[in-house]
Protein backbone atom coordinates (compact mmCIF):
# COMPACT_ATOMS: atom_id res chain seq x y z
CA UNK A 1 0.00 0.00 0.00
CA UNK A 2 2.73 2.47 0.98
CA UNK A 3 4.84 1.45 -2.03
CA UNK A 4 1.88 2.19 -4.34
CA UNK A 5 1.45 5.61 -2.71
CA UNK A 6 5.06 6.54 -3.46
CA UNK A 7 4.81 5.36 -7.07
CA UNK A 8 1.61 7.35 -7.63
CA UNK A 9 3.23 10.39 -6.06
CA UNK A 10 6.32 9.98 -8.24
CA UNK A 11 4.28 9.81 -11.45
CA UNK A 12 2.07 12.74 -10.52
CA UNK A 13 4.89 15.09 -9.49
CA UNK A 14 6.88 14.32 -12.62
CA UNK A 15 3.82 14.97 -14.80
CA UNK A 16 2.40 18.06 -13.04
CA UNK A 17 5.47 19.77 -11.58
CA UNK A 18 8.41 18.29 -13.49
CA UNK A 19 9.82 17.28 -10.11
CA UNK A 20 12.08 14.24 -9.89
CA UNK A 21 11.06 12.32 -6.78
CA UNK A 22 14.15 10.12 -7.08
CA UNK A 23 16.12 12.98 -5.54
CA UNK A 24 14.04 12.57 -2.37
CA UNK A 25 15.42 9.01 -2.08
CA UNK A 26 12.27 7.73 -0.38
CA UNK A 27 12.12 4.10 0.71
CA UNK A 28 10.03 1.83 2.89
CA UNK A 29 11.26 0.21 6.09
CA UNK A 30 8.78 -1.75 8.21
CA UNK A 31 5.83 0.12 6.66
CA UNK A 32 7.44 3.48 7.48
CA UNK A 33 8.45 5.97 4.79
CA UNK A 34 11.98 7.28 5.26
CA UNK A 35 14.55 9.10 3.17
CA UNK A 36 18.29 8.89 2.65
CA UNK A 37 19.14 12.42 1.60
CA UNK A 38 22.53 14.22 1.61
CA UNK A 39 24.09 11.27 3.43
CA UNK A 40 21.54 11.27 6.27
CA UNK A 41 18.72 8.93 7.21
CA UNK A 42 15.51 10.91 7.76
CA UNK A 43 12.44 9.65 9.62
CA UNK A 44 9.18 11.05 10.97
CA UNK A 45 7.91 10.83 14.51
CA UNK A 46 4.66 12.23 15.82
CA UNK A 47 3.81 13.66 19.24
CA UNK A 48 0.12 13.97 20.16
CA UNK A 49 -1.45 17.25 21.20
CA UNK A 50 -4.41 16.59 23.49
CA UNK A 51 -7.62 18.54 23.88
CA UNK A 52 -8.93 18.19 27.43
CA UNK A 53 -12.24 19.69 26.33
CA UNK A 54 -13.04 16.97 23.76
CA UNK A 55 -14.41 13.54 24.48
CA UNK A 56 -11.90 12.02 22.04
CA UNK A 57 -9.12 13.93 23.82
CA UNK A 58 -7.03 14.59 20.69
CA UNK A 59 -6.37 17.77 18.71
CA UNK A 60 -3.73 16.33 16.38
CA UNK A 61 -0.05 15.45 16.08
CA UNK A 62 3.14 17.46 15.73
CA UNK A 63 5.50 15.94 13.17
CA UNK A 64 9.16 15.85 14.22
CA UNK A 65 12.14 15.07 12.02
CA UNK A 66 14.54 12.40 13.25
CA UNK A 67 17.94 12.35 11.60
CA UNK A 68 20.97 10.09 11.80
CA UNK A 69 24.20 9.42 9.96
CA UNK A 70 23.57 5.69 9.98
CA UNK A 71 25.92 5.29 12.93
CA UNK A 72 24.47 7.80 15.39
CA UNK A 73 21.58 10.18 15.82
CA UNK A 74 22.15 13.85 15.01
CA UNK A 75 19.80 16.71 15.70
CA UNK A 76 17.62 18.31 13.02
CA UNK A 77 19.54 21.56 13.51
CA UNK A 78 22.69 19.77 12.33
CA UNK A 79 20.83 18.34 9.34
CA UNK A 80 19.46 21.71 8.24
CA UNK A 81 22.84 23.40 8.71
CA UNK A 82 24.48 20.62 6.68
CA UNK A 83 21.91 21.05 3.93
CA UNK A 84 22.25 24.85 4.01
CA UNK A 85 26.02 24.56 3.51
CA UNK A 86 25.37 22.45 0.41
CA UNK A 87 22.72 24.80 -0.97
CA UNK A 88 20.01 22.18 -0.39
CA UNK A 89 18.04 23.73 2.45
CA UNK A 90 14.84 24.06 0.43
CA UNK A 91 15.15 20.49 -0.84
CA UNK A 92 15.68 19.10 2.67
CA UNK A 93 12.62 20.96 3.90
CA UNK A 94 10.65 19.61 0.95
CA UNK A 95 11.80 16.07 1.72
CA UNK A 96 10.89 16.47 5.40
CA UNK A 97 7.39 17.78 4.64
CA UNK A 98 6.78 14.97 2.16
CA UNK A 99 7.97 12.37 4.69
CA UNK A 100 5.74 13.80 7.39
CA UNK A 101 2.68 13.93 5.14
CA UNK A 102 3.08 10.36 3.85
CA UNK A 103 3.63 8.97 7.36
CA UNK A 104 0.75 11.10 8.68
CA UNK A 105 -1.53 9.07 6.43
CA UNK A 106 -0.62 5.99 8.50
CA UNK A 107 -1.85 7.53 11.76
CA UNK A 108 -5.25 6.43 13.14
CA UNK A 109 -8.38 7.60 11.33
CA UNK A 110 -9.11 10.21 14.02
CA UNK A 111 -5.64 11.72 13.58
CA UNK A 112 -6.81 15.33 13.71
CA UNK A 113 -4.54 18.19 12.66
CA UNK A 114 -0.96 17.91 11.38
CA UNK A 115 1.43 20.42 12.98
CA UNK A 116 4.58 21.15 10.95
CA UNK A 117 7.55 23.32 11.87
CA UNK A 118 8.67 25.97 9.40
CA UNK A 119 12.40 26.67 9.16
CA UNK A 120 12.99 30.41 9.80
CA UNK A 121 15.07 30.81 6.62
CA UNK A 122 12.23 29.32 4.56
CA UNK A 123 9.40 31.23 6.17
CA UNK A 124 8.78 33.39 3.12
CA UNK A 125 9.19 30.56 0.57
CA UNK A 126 5.47 30.21 -0.06
CA UNK A 127 5.40 30.38 -3.84
CA UNK A 128 7.00 27.52 -5.84
CA UNK A 129 8.27 25.78 -2.70
CA UNK A 130 4.89 26.01 -0.99
CA UNK A 131 3.00 24.90 -4.09
CA UNK A 132 4.86 21.57 -4.20
CA UNK A 133 3.73 20.65 -0.70
CA UNK A 134 0.22 21.93 -1.36
CA UNK A 135 0.04 19.75 -4.46
CA UNK A 136 1.16 16.67 -2.49
CA UNK A 137 -1.53 17.35 0.12
CA UNK A 138 -4.25 17.64 -2.51
CA UNK A 139 -3.06 14.49 -4.22
CA UNK A 140 -3.80 12.58 -1.02
CA UNK A 141 -7.05 14.40 -0.23
CA UNK A 142 -5.60 16.21 2.79
CA UNK A 143 -7.02 19.76 2.87
CA UNK A 144 -4.61 22.55 3.72
CA UNK A 145 -6.99 23.52 6.54
CA UNK A 146 -5.88 20.36 8.36
CA UNK A 147 -2.24 21.50 8.37
CA UNK A 148 -0.94 23.90 11.03
CA UNK A 149 2.37 25.60 10.25
CA UNK A 150 4.38 26.38 13.39
CA UNK A 151 6.32 29.64 13.19
CA UNK A 152 8.73 31.08 15.74
CA UNK A 153 7.69 34.73 15.64
CA UNK A 154 10.95 35.92 17.20
CA UNK A 155 13.00 34.24 14.44
CA UNK A 156 12.11 36.95 11.91
CA UNK A 157 13.01 40.53 12.78
CA UNK A 158 11.20 42.28 9.92
CA UNK A 159 7.55 42.63 10.93
CA UNK A 160 6.26 43.25 7.41
CA UNK A 161 8.07 40.21 6.02
CA UNK A 162 6.64 38.04 8.78
CA UNK A 163 3.10 39.39 8.30
CA UNK A 164 3.22 38.85 4.54
CA UNK A 165 4.45 35.27 4.96
CA UNK A 166 1.70 34.44 7.46
CA UNK A 167 -0.96 36.04 5.23
CA UNK A 168 0.28 34.03 2.24
CA UNK A 169 0.08 30.76 4.15
CA UNK A 170 -3.37 31.63 5.45
CA UNK A 171 -4.58 32.57 1.94
CA UNK A 172 -3.63 29.05 0.85
CA UNK A 173 -5.82 27.62 3.59
CA UNK A 174 -3.13 26.66 6.11
CA UNK A 175 -3.62 27.37 9.78
CA UNK A 176 -0.79 29.10 11.63
CA UNK A 177 0.63 28.52 15.10
CA UNK A 178 3.13 30.75 16.88
CA UNK A 179 5.71 28.51 18.56
CA UNK A 180 7.80 29.05 21.72
CA UNK A 181 5.78 32.09 22.77
CA UNK A 182 6.88 33.43 26.13
CA UNK A 183 10.57 32.88 25.51
CA UNK A 184 12.90 35.83 25.03
CA UNK A 185 11.80 38.69 22.77
CA UNK A 186 8.18 37.53 22.43
CA UNK A 187 5.93 40.39 21.45
CA UNK A 188 2.20 40.63 22.29
CA UNK A 189 1.67 43.44 19.78
CA UNK A 190 3.16 41.32 17.01
CA UNK A 191 1.02 38.38 18.14
CA UNK A 192 -2.10 40.54 17.83
CA UNK A 193 -1.19 41.53 14.26
CA UNK A 194 -0.38 37.95 13.18
CA UNK A 195 -3.76 36.59 14.36
CA UNK A 196 -2.64 32.93 14.59
CA UNK A 197 -5.03 30.05 15.18
CA UNK A 198 -2.80 28.64 17.94
CA UNK A 199 -0.13 29.95 20.29
CA UNK A 200 2.24 27.35 21.74
CA UNK A 201 3.61 28.49 25.08
CA UNK A 202 7.32 27.96 25.55
CA UNK A 203 8.00 24.88 27.69
CA UNK A 204 9.94 27.03 30.18
CA UNK A 205 6.65 28.55 31.36
CA UNK A 206 5.08 25.34 32.69
CA UNK A 207 8.45 24.26 34.13
CA UNK A 208 8.85 27.54 36.01
CA UNK A 209 5.24 27.44 37.14
CA UNK A 210 5.98 24.25 39.06
CA UNK A 211 8.26 26.12 41.47
CA UNK A 212 7.24 29.77 41.08
CA UNK A 213 3.87 30.88 42.50
CA UNK A 214 4.02 34.13 40.51
CA UNK A 215 4.18 32.23 37.22
CA UNK A 216 1.26 30.06 38.34
CA UNK A 217 -0.81 33.19 38.98
CA UNK A 218 0.15 34.72 35.63
CA UNK A 219 -0.49 31.60 33.52
CA UNK A 220 -4.33 31.81 33.57
CA UNK A 221 -4.14 35.49 32.57
CA UNK A 222 -1.75 34.71 29.72
CA UNK A 223 -4.17 32.05 28.43
CA UNK A 224 -7.03 34.58 28.67
CA UNK A 225 -5.05 37.16 26.67
CA UNK A 226 -4.30 34.63 23.93
CA UNK A 227 -7.98 33.65 23.77
CA UNK A 228 -9.00 37.34 23.66
CA UNK A 229 -6.76 37.69 20.59
CA UNK A 230 -8.77 34.94 18.88
CA UNK A 231 -6.24 32.12 19.27
CA UNK A 232 -6.06 28.92 21.30
CA UNK A 233 -3.20 28.37 23.73
CA UNK A 234 -1.25 25.11 23.67
CA UNK A 235 0.77 24.39 26.81
CA UNK A 236 3.95 22.55 25.81
CA UNK A 237 6.53 20.69 27.87
CA UNK A 238 4.28 18.89 30.36
CA UNK A 239 6.62 16.32 31.89
CA UNK A 240 4.92 15.26 35.14
CA UNK A 241 1.57 15.14 36.90
CA UNK A 242 2.19 18.34 38.88
CA UNK A 243 2.69 20.31 35.66
CA UNK A 244 -0.43 18.74 34.17
CA UNK A 245 -2.47 19.79 37.23
CA UNK A 246 -1.10 23.35 36.98
CA UNK A 247 -1.99 23.53 33.28
CA UNK A 248 -5.54 22.28 33.86
CA UNK A 249 -6.07 24.56 36.90
CA UNK A 250 -4.95 27.52 34.78
CA UNK A 251 -7.66 26.78 32.25
CA UNK A 252 -5.38 25.09 29.73
CA UNK A 253 -7.28 22.86 27.33
CA UNK A 254 -4.68 22.03 24.68
CA UNK A 255 -1.75 20.12 26.13
CA UNK A 256 1.48 18.52 24.88
CA UNK A 257 4.46 16.91 26.56
CA UNK A 258 6.36 13.74 27.35
CA UNK A 259 4.09 12.98 30.33
CA UNK A 260 1.12 12.72 27.95
CA UNK A 261 2.88 11.09 25.03
CA UNK A 262 6.42 10.88 23.70
CA UNK A 263 7.12 11.22 19.97
CA UNK A 264 6.86 7.90 18.12
CA UNK A 265 6.58 6.56 14.59
CA UNK A 266 3.10 6.68 13.05
CA UNK A 267 2.69 2.91 13.31
CA UNK A 268 3.03 3.07 17.09
CA UNK A 269 -0.14 5.11 17.41
CA UNK A 270 -2.08 2.36 15.64
CA UNK A 271 -1.47 0.06 18.63
CA UNK A 272 -4.39 -0.59 20.99
CA UNK A 273 -4.79 1.81 23.88
CA UNK A 274 -4.22 -1.12 26.24
CA UNK A 275 -0.52 -0.84 25.36
CA UNK A 276 -0.29 2.34 27.41
CA UNK A 277 -1.35 3.38 30.88
CA UNK A 278 -4.26 5.81 30.62
CA UNK A 279 -4.17 9.20 32.24
CA UNK A 280 -7.15 9.31 34.59
CA UNK A 281 -7.37 13.10 34.33
CA UNK A 282 -7.76 12.89 30.54
CA UNK A 283 -9.64 9.73 29.47
CA UNK A 284 -8.03 8.19 26.42
CA UNK A 285 -4.74 10.01 26.87
CA UNK A 286 -1.69 7.85 27.63
CA UNK A 287 0.18 8.76 30.80
CA UNK A 288 3.46 7.26 29.55
CA UNK A 289 4.83 4.49 27.36
CA UNK A 290 6.01 2.13 30.08
CA UNK A 291 7.77 -0.82 28.46
CA UNK A 292 7.20 0.79 25.05
CA UNK A 293 9.31 3.81 26.04
CA UNK A 294 10.78 5.80 23.18
CA UNK A 295 14.14 7.57 23.73
CA UNK A 296 13.80 11.31 24.12
CA UNK A 297 15.03 13.32 21.15
CA UNK A 298 14.21 16.97 20.55
CA UNK A 299 14.06 18.78 17.25
CA UNK A 300 12.00 19.96 14.29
Amino acid sequence: MVENTIELLRDDLERALYLDLDEFKLEIEQQEVLSRFIGLKLRSEFQPIFDAGKSQGLLGYEALLRTSTGLEAVGPDFAFSWADNQGKLVKLDRVARTLHMLNYLDLPADKGLLFLNVHPKLLVSVNTHGKVFEHILHLHSVPTTRVVLEIMENAVEADQQLLEAVDNYRDRGFQVAIDNFGSRHSNLDRLWRLSPSFVKLDLSIIHQAQTDAKIRRVLPKLIEIIQALGAQAIIEGIENEVQLDIALDAGGKLLQGYFLGRPAAAGYWQKPRLAVQENLLMPGAPMHFGSFSVPAQHGM
